[in-house]
């Protein structure tokens, strides 16, 4: 008789894969992140999984108003002048945190 062969069971994602959807790069933990900011009338909106120092760093270098009439998609912040250098130095990092980061107003 022939033998069955049970089909490859997917192993569960391990915290390694989880990736940034600003980045791209495999991070342990991610944050949800309103495109349109809540203030802003996003509160419903659709969110993205952002690594702790892109999110940091997109409320550090753009404001709410910006984000909400500007950078509202993935593809848009991706493409933002202000966070070009930003992204071409965290995508050859291995940062999973930066602390420290918010504006003194």
């Amino acid at each position: 008789m022939a033998r069955r062969s049970t089909p490859p069971v997917a192993a569960p994602a391990s915290p390694a894969e989880t990736r940034c959807q600003l980045c791209e790069r495999a991070v342990q933990h991610t944050s949800r992140h309103h495109l349109v900011p809540r203030e802003e009338g996003g509160r419903y909106g659709p969110t993205v999984d952002l690594c702790q120092p892109c999110h940091s760093s997109v409320h550090l270098l753009l404001t709410n108003k910006e984000l909400a009439r500007r950078y509202h998609t993935v593809q848009d912040l991706q493409q933002a002048e202000e966070l070009q250098k930003y992204l071409h130095w965290i995508r050859r990092s291995r940062v999973e945190r930066i602390t420290n980061r918010r504006r003194r107003r």
